[in-house]
């Protein structure tokens, strides 16, 4: 029988995004999907999709920054509590190399998967400065073992080919568009008999495992979203 799948679209900006990705990543729950990560330009969906961020309604960027601690400390997932400085910051060049290495990669996930540990990390964890040339790079060579291998992938981010990291990560952006979604993390689920439905945000994660047919092993931390 084929394994369960999921589509993450997700940009690193998004506190809800790297919880949803952790929790893929790590949750037992999920240990049987097929799980393909999806790096996307939130900024670029939002315009797309005529949707208006959180942070610009007052009350509810006080809310949505109490939910984010909230769902870190519910399903553990390291995090600072103090918001990161400069946030929301600017992840264009990181979303661009991210698409690159996948690009790079032929769609191979294995090292575009680690660079999203160390960003999502170090950003959320850590408070580094990833949006920034030299943090991005310095994340990119712990990475992928090499300064020449880092230097390529920025190289292939900045690139106006079609392999390259702009049109790459406008195309990953287009097909979250065409998926039907308006924000991140988005996630489209296909079971085994080949039914598909999207899912919106980390409080429908239990919905996710619900529609796969998983066992969410009764935790405390999944308690919390039945």
């Amino acid at each position: 029988m084929a394994a369960p799948k999921i589509t993450l679209y997700l940009d690193t900006v998004s506190p809800f995004a790297y919880i949803a990705y952790y929790v893929l990543r790590h949750d037992a729950a999920f240990r049987k999907c097929e799980v393909t990560y999806v790096p996307i330009l939130l900024g670029g969906l939002m315009k797309t999709s005529n949707n208006q961020g959180p942070l610009s309604i007052p009350n509810k960027a006080k809310w949505i920054n109490k939910e984010r601690q909230r769902w870190a400390a519910q399903l553990n997932v390291p995090m600072k509590q103090q918001t990161p400085p400069n946030f929301p910051a600017r992840t264009l060049s990181m979303m661009r190399a991210l698409a690159a290495l996948r690009e790079l990669d032929c769609g191979r996930q294995d090292r575009m998967v680690r660079a999203l540990d160390a960003l999502f990390h170090e950003y959320f964890a850590q408070h580094k400065p990833t949006y920034e040339p030299a943090e991005l790079t310095r994340v990119l060579v712990g990475v992928l073992g090499s300064s020449a291998e880092a230097d390529r992938v920025i190289e292939a981010a900045s690139s106006d080919a079609e392999s390259g990291g702009k049109k790459a990560l406008k195309r990953n952006t287009d097909a979250a568009f065409g998926d039907d979604a308006f924000g991140v993390p988005w996630m489209v689920c296909t079971r085994p008999d080949g039914r598909s439905e999207s899912f919106w945000g980390v409080d429908r994660l239990e919905q996710v495992t619900a529609f796969l047919g998983l066992d969410n092993l009764g935790t405390v931390g999944w308690r919390a979203l039945l």
